[in-house]
């Protein structure tokens, strides 16, 4: 069980970070029962794996309402291998999907550069 600040320290997340995903629901701590003198909450390794999930995750583009939205039922096996392929298939269409748009926008701000480019002055 660690502290939010080892948890930090381990993951290089930010503390606030984790707050907020605390908050938003992507991980939980304890508290420890027989203490009541203090308010500190504790994690345990699973939410070292979760913390390391939500940053592949965000690296290759979802979203953390998507994140959300399959990470309980990742970490708690009850995806299939299937299902977990169909996640990451579903969200590799979402980037084709958007790099088609990327490049018409691109291709129209080629066409409007070119027309500046040779308009007289």
């Amino acid at each position: 069980m660690k502290l939010i600040n080892q948890l930090s320290k381990e993951t290089g997340i930010p503390i606030g970070t984790i707050r907020f995903y605390e908050k938003s629901g992507l991980i939980s701590g304890q508290t420890k029962k027989e203490v009541t003198t203090n308010n500190y909450v504790y994690y345990n390794e699973e939410t070292i794996e979760k913390l390391r999930f939500i940053q592949m995750a965000k690296a290759v583009g979802f979203t953390l309402a998507e994140i959300k939205e399959v990470v309980d039922a990742w970490y708690k096996k009850q995806l299939s291998k299937t299902a977990k392929i169909n996640v990451l298939n579903k969200k590799l269409l979402q980037i084709e999907e958007k790099m088609k748009e990327l490049k018409a926008i691109k291709k129209q701000i080629a066409i409007c550069k070119s027309q500046i480019e040779n308009e007289i002055d």
